[in-house]
């Protein structure tokens, strides 16, 4: 482990790795309602959000082959509700994209989440997030309300830069505005793929998966996509990072 030694910075995924979703049915029911309300229309809520899933998938393959984000109004009015007044669309893609998001479940810190950041903090190391999601407001007001602010000094969202994951450029910018040089920085996710070559391209120092062990033993491991750790625990951070 003496290659920890060189890492400043800690850089942290946030779906299944720092959040993980809880299916809360009321919390969903609310979602979908809202959404419906917003978009004037009398489809069945679940049907509705069901509709949206599908051609959701239409918009992850191009994000995946452009590794880009498309900003909101674009998301809604190209490829989540193209068949609705576009001018009336457009103004509401941030507050539709938070709720498609709520609609999935409720987002909660992993176990010992905040312990971890906390003291990873006292250890010195600067700390961020590098994250690919759909939407501008969820992210901010969760770190604000939550106050996991304090200890991120650079935030990094696919949905804010219009890049995504694996693209290294989207590791340079969270390196850059946290002050650090990118090989002298650690990743922390959870994708076997995107995770590692991102991080690898971009010349960071470090990478470790954090994956269920039933999950593992299912992953096809490669030099490709080889990385530094593999953890089943966040609070497994703290043996790695002394």
């Amino acid at each position: 482990r003496n290659m920890t030694k060189t890492i400043e910075a800690i850089f942290i995924d946030l779906g299944n790795t720092l959040r993980s979703l809880v299916k809360d049915e009321e919390h969903m029911r609310r979602a979908r309602t809202e959404m419906v309300r917003l978009v004037g229309t009398d489809e069945d809520p679940l049907a509705f959000v069901e509709k949206l899933t599908e051609r959701y998938k239409g918009y992850r393959k191009w994000a995946f082959e452009n590794l880009a984000e498309a900003p909101e109004a674009d998301l809604w009015t190209r490829w989540l509700v193209p068949d609705f007044p576009r001018e009336r669309i457009v103004t509401l893609g941030a507050e539709l994209t938070y709720l498609f998001r709520q609609s999935m479940g409720r987002r909660v810190v992993v176990e010992g989440g905040r312990e971890v950041l906390e003291e990873l903090g006292r250890r010195g190391y600067t700390l961020g997030i590098i994250s690919n999601l759909i939407g501008t407001r969820e992210i901010p007001e969760w770190l604000e309300q939550e106050d996991y602010a304090r200890y991120f000094k650079s935030v990094v969202l696919s949905s804010v830069l219009g890049i995504r994951k694996p693209s290294p450029e989207i590791f340079y910018e969270a390196a850059r505005r946290a002050g650090v040089k990118p090989e002298a920085c650690a990743y922390v996710g959870d994708n076997l793929k995107r995770d590692v070559t991102g991080t690898r391209a971009a010349g960071f120092g470090m990478v470790v998966i954090m994956m269920p062990v039933e999950e593992l033993a299912e992953a096809v491991i490669t030099d490709e996509n080889r990385p530094d750790e593999i953890i089943h625990n966040f609070r497994k951070l703290l043996d790695i990072f002394p």
